[in-house]
């Protein structure tokens, strides 16, 4: 079944734009929630293979954040990490009324998920039935060089490819895989449609997103929605070339619950939803499953 598109109403009038995949009426749905300055994008070859492999039927959706994709323009008062916690909680209630659901966060929609944990509490203990932490730090001083390295990295994009950088990206993508781009967030073989489609990402949310975020996840401190998590199944995975997460934190967040898991990925960078799809499927799978049974 291919992905249908939606837009989704939050209770302030903004819009959340929605991927859903499988099966709509599953007993367990997939949400995914992409990382700073990326979209739903980046969950693409998880949306389309995660369906068929599970064993029943599920659905999967993701979403572009606040300010983020398609979705409304974000604010100084609505680009907080707690403010999207609260948006995914609208849209669990509101675009996945019934079912379990298996939380996926990437990088900041990882700290999203934990923000929902905190904010919501009864709901996230109602419904969530396991939680994936792909490259999410247990602090955002891992990441906080992340907006000026970004700037560098869209200065050399423009000094390679010209102005019109995303209609050029794929013309020239064997110089953009030699620049810091490739270093930061990918591992050491990347394809090259990841490289480009990183590309695209991080151009299209620079420099509006990356500077509105940042004060926000400057700020932001996890460790409550970690005691309401602590009886859910955490799976907590990092590449072992990510240049912004260090393995340490994972070990730190999958030892914070009862139920964690901390998986170290050789060879792979920060981007975990597009090169290493081929490890992190079968964690999600085994997450959709124990859903099923619990």
């Amino acid at each position: 079944m291919p992905a249908t598109t939606e837009r989704f109403a939050l209770s302030d009038g903004a819009k959340l734009s929605i991927q859903r995949a499988g099966e709509p009426d599953a007993g367990v749905t997939v949400v995914l929630a992409h990382s700073y300055a990326m979209d739903h994008r980046a969950w693409h070859k998880i949306m389309a293979t995660l369906p068929d492999a599970t064993e029943q039927p599920v659905q999967v959706v993701a979403y572009d954040h606040r300010g983020h994709g398609q979705s409304s323009a974000a604010d100084e008062h609505t680009a907080t990490v707690e403010r999207l916690g609260d948006d995914l909680a609208e849209m669990i209630d509101g675009a996945v009324p019934s079912g379990r659901i298996v939380l996926v966060g990437h990088g900041m929609g990882g700290l999203v998920s934990m923000a929902l944990a905190a904010r919501h509490a009864a709901l996230f203990e109602a419904r969530v039935a396991g939680l994936a932490l792909l490259s999410t730090p247990a602090g955002w001083v891992a990441e906080a060089a992340i907006p000026s390295s970004l700037g560098r990295i869209v200065q050399d994009l423009r000094a390679i490819l010209g102005a019109k950088i995303v209609e050029r990206v794929a013309q020239r993508i064997d110089k953009a895989k030699t620049i810091g781009l490739r270093w930061l967030l990918l591992g050491e073989d990347p394809e090259a449609d990841d490289v480009r489609l990183v590309a695209e990402m991080i151009a299209a949310h620079w420099p509006d997103t990356v500077a509105l975020f940042r004060p926000a996840l400057d700020r932001y401190d996890q460790e409550a929605a970690l005691s309401v998590a602590a009886g859910t199944p955490v799976v907590a995975m990092v590449g072992d070339r990510d240049r912004v997460v260090p393995v340490s934190h994972v070990e730190a967040l999958a030892g914070a619950v009862a139920d964690g898991t901390a998986v170290v990925l050789p060879g792979l960078g920060h981007m975990l939803p597009l090169e290493g799809v081929a490890q992190v499927l079968p964690r999600l799978v085994g997450l959709v499953h124990a859903a099923f049974r619990r």
